[in-house]
């Protein structure tokens, strides 16, 4: 099992599809009143959270412009899907009892705050929740790298993605029963199995800041603060 414990600050990756619960489409607030209330424990157990959160449980623009659309036109919209989840995320998490607050990418001011890191910074320094939200306002980048790059500039010491399965596998061990699951890659390895864990920008950025990435399994209530200290199944991958 993966040693996580001791992280003073965690970029959480969580896709928009985490918030879908067991629905078709869309939130399912339940499954969203959950993984705030786990990100509340991680937070009063003292680390400090910033979060990347998707939004392909209401829009998701590859798959959109692989139909015909415009492939920048389409991205532009999946960036305004995750502003709307992570404005319910913030709710959920005031909710809660924390101070969170969505800051975009892109300028939105009316709606939340527009993304500045040193403003950023701050706030995680009060111990507040930064959700990023907007990608990285640019088209052709992924939520990955968003939150690559976030981690980097807010100074976080691990990538914590959230996914469906408890770690990174050989195949989908959903699909293939005899796929093998990894406790540690390094980045080369990853990359050289071709894991698809993170797009290729995402781990480049994490590589070149030294930024660990932990690939845990968000179903269930109480994971993220188990992966965080160490107690839950978990991938990590480094430069180790």
């Amino acid at each position: 099992m993966p040693d996580t414990a001791g992280h003073r600050r965690v970029m959480l990756k969580c896709s928009g599809e985490a918030l879908m619960g067991d629905t078709a489409f869309g939130i399912d607030f339940p499954t969203l009143n959950r993984i705030a209330g786990d990100i509340a424990s991680a937070v009063r157990a003292g680390t400090g959270m910033a979060i990347v959160v998707g939004g392909g449980n209401l829009f998701r623009g590859v798959k959109t412009a692989a139909a015909g659309m415009d492939r920048a036109s389409a991205d532009h919209m999946g960036m305004l899907a995750t502003i709307m989840n992570g404005l319910a995320l913030a709710d959920a998490l005031r909710a809660a009892g924390l101070v969170a607050h969505a800051w975009s990418a892109i300028p939105m001011p009316t709606v939340c705050r527009p993304y500045v890191r040193d403003d950023a910074l701050a706030a995680l320094d009060r111990g507040e929740v930064v959700i990023c939200v907007g990608g990285t306002g640019n088209p052709f980048f992924t939520t990955d790298t968003a939150a690559a790059l976030r981690a980097a500039e807010l100074k976080c010491d691990l990538i914590a993605k959230a996914t469906q399965v408890d770690g990174v596998y050989s195949a989908d061990p959903k699909k293939d029963p005899s796929a093998t699951r990894y406790d540690r890659l390094t980045f080369d390895e990853a990359l050289a199995k071709d894991l698809q864990v993170m797009d290729t920008a995402a781990f480049a950025l994490a590589r070149e800041n030294h930024i660990p990435v932990m690939v845990f399994a968000l179903d269930g209530e109480g994971g993220i603060a188990e992966a965080l200290t160490g107690n839950g199944r978990s991938t990590v991958i480094d430069n180790a």
